[in-house]
């Protein structure tokens, strides 16, 4: 899945917190969304937006793209999970510092499982 696949991908599927999303939309998509906020940040910085006296460039538009963006967000997430053969819920574990990002991590990292309770291989 390419780049700009992955990205429609995931808007099309807006909501969408049943299926299975492959690893490469999910690393397609976090690339897009790390993108999206840096542009973002630097536009509030430069149009002098962000809130306060920050250094790292948040503001108006980085909250507003941060809002957009966060159904595709979870939505993604989960039906990478699910991908994995875990419940959606396992989200939640990246609440726990450190060690809940880790364990993320390790998840959305690992390849697809077989056919699974939430569908057929993505790679077929």
């Amino acid at each position: 899945m390419s780049f700009g696949q992955a990205v429609s991908t995931v808007f099309s599927k807006y909501a969408t917190f049943s299926g299975r999303a492959r690893r490469s939309e999910y690393w397609w998509w976090y690339l897009f969304v790390t993108i999206v906020f840096v542009v973002a940040g630097v536009i509030d910085r430069a149009a002098g937006l962000t809130y306060g006296d920050t250094t790292y460039g948040g503001g108006w538009i980085a909250s507003i793209a941060g809002l957009a963006l966060l159904l595709p967000n979870l939505a993604v997430g989960v039906r990478r999970l699910h991908d994995t053969g875990r419940s959606g819920w396992w989200l939640l574990v990246g609440l726990v510092p450190i060690i809940g990002i880790v364990i993320l991590l390790y998840f959305f990292v690992i390849d697809s499982e077989y056919d699974n309770a939430y569908g057929p291989y993505p790679k077929d």
